[in-house]
């Protein structure tokens, strides 16, 4: 097994992409069932600061390596999402060190 950790996760289908005539990606669409959409905010959104700001459910549309369209959702809970924020944390903490 890899010990590679992600930080998202895959949702909602997501159609074939539409072509221009050169055979150029022009656009695709991804298809979320309401309950879907209910879960993502559950889960991934973001947490609110202070000021009310986050609350944001990131989506990534992206081709697999395989050449397929996928839809993906960050998810701030995540172990790889929170090693990184811990990294990012300790790395301001020493930039802001005088010495």
């Amino acid at each position: 097994m890899s010990d590679l950790k992600y930080d998202s996760v895959l949702v909602g289908y997501t159609e074939e992409p539409r072509r221009n005539d050169a055979g150029e990606i022009t656009s695709w669409s991804v298809r979320l069932k309401d309950h879907e959409m209910k879960e993502m905010v559950d889960k991934y959104a973001t947490s609110r600061n202070a000021e009310g700001q986050g609350g944001n459910v990131y989506l990534t549309l992206f081709m697999s390596k395989n050449g397929k369209s996928c839809c993906r959702a960050f998810d701030p809970n995540s172990e790889a999402a929170k090693e990184k924020r811990a990294l990012k944390a300790a790395t301001t903490e020493s930039a802001d060190m005088p010495f």
